[in-house]
């Protein structure tokens, strides 16, 4: 009979050696295992594991509070450990399915135009990287850029005269965004101001630090942040939430979802219409506060 730790060990040689996985992400996975004989302290050998302990574990996981996501990557991780012990005959009970709670869909945070207005107003353009700043969140605001579209902008990507952007976003796909005024307004105010006095100034990169490299991803979230505290904003912001701000504010204002969809550069039409729920639940909010004063 083969003992659970020696069992353990071999699936931990077997991710790593044959599937190829990172190190982290196999000692996520045994760290899942863990847990799960943590739950099951009498059993020593693989042939004492029982068909239902899944469900049983399961259940417990969602009794204690744990969230749908984590009991179900701890599902997964115990899942791949039963198909290994199968598939090497360690093992001879049928795999069940279990049944778990559906993941709760969360509507991603949006900001108000208002909470928007006084974000975009807060870098001080009187400072090269205030005008910077604003140039990079009018942009943001104004094309719904995913964060690494945004840093990765090359200047002879933005078209003054039409006022529009070449974006290559995920899986190298081209699309073409049109920007309004402001946007194409503090862009050009932080090329001829800032940007041509850079060290980076022949960089093919639009926004630079003042050492001529492209901006980090850790960077500009923390300055997004750091304005939104100073702008009073109370609710969680981060660089996406522009881009799911611009987009609600579009379907709210009656855009059509599919150009919605085409500018935020969506494969699937079903993740752009998430923003139309939030839509519904703004304009259902507006509409209680609206019966409780009558």
């Amino acid at each position: 009979m083969m003992e659970i730790i020696d069992a353990v060990e071999a699936y931990q040689q077997y991710l790593l050696v044959e599937k190829g996985l990172s190190r982290q992400t196999v000692v996520s996975y045994i760290e899942d295992l863990k847990q799960f004989f943590q739950f099951l302290p009498d059993r020593k050998y693989v042939e004492d594991l029982l068909p239902e302990d899944l469900n049983e574990f399961v259940r417990r996981e969602s009794v204690v509070g744990h969230s749908v996501s984590t009991v179900m990557r701890r599902l997964s991780s115990i899942r791949g450990f039963f198909i290994f012990l199968k598939k090497e005959k360690y093992y001879n009970d049928e795999i069940p399915e279990v049944k778990t709670m559906k993941k709760q869909e969360r509507l991603p945070n949006c900001l108000s135009i208002e909470e928007v207005e006084d974000l975009l107003n807060t870098p001080d353009i009187r400072r090269p990287e205030g005008l910077r700043d604003r140039a990079m969140l009018e942009t943001m605001y104004a094309s719904g850029l995913r964060v690494s579209e945004l840093l990765a902008l090359e200047r002879s990507r933005v078209n003054f005269k039409k006022a529009i952007i070449t974006i290559f976003g995920k899986g190298a796909k081209e699309r073409k965004v049109p920007l309004g005024d402001f946007a194409i307004e503090y862009i050009q105010k932080y090329v001829d101001e800032v940007r041509s006095k850079n060290p980076g100034s022949d960089s093919k990169y639009l926004f630079l630090n003042r050492y001529g490299e492209p901006l980090s991803r850790q960077y500009f979230f923390k300055q997004i942040k750091k304005y939104a505290a100073e702008a009073g904003i109370i609710s969680p912001v981060s660089p996406h939430t522009l881009r799911h701000s611009f987009a609600t504010h579009l379907l709210e204002n009656g855009a059509q979802l599919r150009a919605v969809q085409e500018m935020l550069g969506h494969s699937n039409i079903a993740t752009t219409q998430i923003y139309t729920h939030i839509s519904t639940k703004r304009i259902l909010s507006a509409y209680d506060l609206y019966m409780k004063r009558k």
